[in-house]
């Protein structure tokens, strides 16, 4: 059985979680979804290897190897919607970012394998991911959580129009430090070459939101990065490689730029 996270430890005040770049499913879910939701479309798709940089910061890192339809760690396990009155999906998504049943007609989960995903899933990496930062913070006066994430820039089921590149996250403030929150986004607009914006349509998901607690030395910050910045405009597999280093030099500089301002 695929191991439900992969855990790398660092020794740097920097842990970067990936939440939705894990594509396994079980063999058992794969002929209850249809055709459409069998293609993960919703997937981060390998993020993990454009973060590849992450070694050479001392970073964490935290992946979830299973795909979000099987249950998604970025939710809060009461289901309650992170956006109310907009769109979204939950923690055990029914309909993909298009608004397309992920179900075969009658497969849906019921409620009790929905108490055992969110059992098996879902808390484990969690656990690893509470773990962690408390490592980290028993070393560190203070540390930084990363969420990692990437996304279409058009779904209208979503949101309207076309999503800027960067979408910076921090729970409207309330998970990092202001001095961290401007020291990213002036990073992010630095090289010119992208759109960026903070706390937009996606202001930080479940993880930025419960453990972004600056007061208490851990400050969160979700990145939402258009695909097409780094997989082209089929925004899909395989990485585009131009993009990719043009980009990872904006990461590098936007995440040197949260750890000097954590240390400041």
């Amino acid at each position: 059985m695929t191991e439900i996270f992969r855990l790398k430890q660092g020794k740097a005040p920097l842990l970067i979680s990936f939440p939705h770049s894990g594509e396994a499913l079980p063999d058992a879910l794969r002929p209850r979804l249809t055709d459409e939701a069998l293609t993960l479309d919703d997937t981060d798709f390998i993020l993990p290897e454009l973060y590849d940089f992450a070694e050479e910061f001392g970073a964490s890192t935290i992946e979830a190897n299973y795909s979000r339809y099987v249950v998604d760690p970025n939710r809060p396990p009461d289901d309650t919607s992170l956006y109310p009155g907009q769109n979204t999906t939950g923690i055990m998504p029914v309909m993909d970012f298009f608004g397309r049943a992920l179900y075969r007609p009658g497969m849906e989960p019921d409620d009790d394998e929905r108490a055992a995903r969110i059992q098996f899933y879902w808390k484990p990496y969690h656990d690893a991911l509470a773990a962690e930062l408390e490592r980290q913070r028993a070393v560190h006066r203070a540390v930084l959580l990363w969420d990692a994430h990437s996304i279409r820039n058009n779904l209208p089921y979503l949101f309207a129009g076309t999503l800027p590149d960067l979408n910076i996250g921090t729970a409207a403030g309330a998970s990092a430090a202001a001095r961290v929150e401007t020291a990213v986004e002036q990073a992010a607009r630095r090289s010119g070459a992208y759109s960026v914006i903070t706390n937009g349509r996606f202001k930080g998901g479940y993880i930025t939101r419960h453990y972004g607690r600056p007061s208490q030395g851990i400050h969160a910050v979700q990145l939402e990065m258009s695909k097409t910045i780094y997989l082209g405009h089929s925004q899909r597999p395989p990485l585009d490689a131009n993009r990719a280093i043009a980009l990872r030099v904006t990461l590098r500089g936007m995440l040197r730029a949260a750890l000097e301002a954590l240390a400041a």
